[in-house]
């Protein structure tokens, strides 16, 4: 499957447009707030120039990406926790995402209604956080009421679960976003099955041009580890389809910011890319930080995982460089690993199996 970010803000900060820009969809993004009634959805490409290398020297017939997808979700109003605006809707939308993007108006446009008195990203992200957090303390207490006998009984495994929700509520309670926390890996795996919304990995787009963002606002960002990109979406918007050359022409970055946006979108779920490469295609895989080598045969197919024999593991710039796997395999640059193999963003990999 692929992977799912949700892109939320206030309304009118530029979120259907950002999303438009991403997947060249058409969307909704008349100027006023409520616009976007259903998620729109768009799967996108993760850019990749180590496909595009790899199957230049393979002479690969396809290239295949990692993918995204992008939900854009209508603006989220203060109270949206209550069903303000409609904000249940869209709340039960983000819960099945793996990630969450907010939109945070910084542009000072006054032609795009404005909902709330001031341009103020931080103030935004507050409100943000706070319907996510009343949400998740709406969950939270659901199934700490449903937990409440088993709890009093003394059962086990609900003495432990109700635990950990009392911890995660005692977050909440104090206004702090989950993800930011410390929890062990066995209280992990109880607040995965809840999908909180605090407990997704996030960062932040701030909608605008670096001069209208105050340094105060970038300070605060980058005092608290915030994660943020400063992005002028509509300028992007209006560049989707220009060239390289027609882009430095106008002065504007070589590169389209929104393929940074979509880099940085698969970094922050701890994510890496291995890649495949021969005749037929050269694909990239993704994978967990931290998986070992039978996790990346398990990812190309299930049956590779349980019967894995070993990998043949190479760079993939140390591949390029020796132009290909005979000259490679003749410097002995490629090398032989087992099990207990930590895979590395950028390995090129052959599982050899028995399946």
């Amino acid at each position: 499957m692929p992977l799912s970010i949700g892109i939320v803000g206030l309304p009118n900060v530029g979120k259907s447009t950002l999303f438009q820009t991403i997947t060249k969809i058409q969307v909704n993004i008349a100027n006023y707030p409520f616009c976007t009634i259903d998620p729109n959805v768009g799967v996108v490409a993760v850019p990749d120039e180590r496909v595009d290398k790899l199957a230049e020297l393979t002479k690969s017939v396809k290239k295949i990406y990692t993918t995204i997808e992008f939900y854009d979700i209508a603006g989220l109003v203060k109270g949206a926790n209550k069903g303000e605006g409609l904000g249940n809707k869209f709340l039960a939308n983000i819960r099945e995402t793996d990630a969450i993007i907010y939109v945070l108006r910084a542009f000072l446009e006054k032609d795009i209604v404005n909902t709330r008195q001031e341009v103020n990203p931080v103030a935004e992200k507050e409100i943000l956080d706070t319907e996510l957090i009343l949400k998740d303390s709406e969950t939270v207490e659901k199934r700490m009421h449903a937990l409440s006998g088993d709890f009093r009984a003394g059962k086990k495994d609900a003495v432990k679960e109700y635990e950990v929700l009392e911890k995660v509520k005692g977050f909440l309670d104090q206004g702090k976003i989950l993800i930011e926390q410390g929890f062990s890996e066995e209280e992990e795996k109880i607040i995965a099955q809840y999908q909180l919304l605090t407990a997704k990995p996030r960062f932040y787009l701030l909608n605008g041009r670096d001069e209208e963002v105050p340094q105060s606002i970038i300070e605060e960002f980058k005092k608290n580890n915030w994660q943020f990109l400063i992005v002028d979406v509509l300028t992007e918007f209006g560049a989707t389809d220009l060239t390289r050359e027609e882009r430095i022409s106008l002065g504007l970055p070589e590169e389209s910011e929104m393929g940074l946006l979509i880099k940085k979108a698969y970094e922050i779920l701890g994510l890496i890319t291995f890649l495949t490469t021969g005749p037929d295609e050269t694909r990239a895989w993704t994978l967990k930080k931290g998986s070992l080598a039978p996790q990346a045969g398990g990812a190309i197919h299930t049956d590779f995982e349980s019967h894995f024999i070993k990998a043949e593991v190479i760079n993939w710039q140390t591949l390029l460089d020796a132009s290909g796997f005979i000259k490679a395999r003749e410097k002995g640059l490629i090398r032989t690993e087992g099990k207990e193999y930590l895979v590395q963003d950028g390995d090129v990999i052959e599982i050899k199996h028995n399946a």
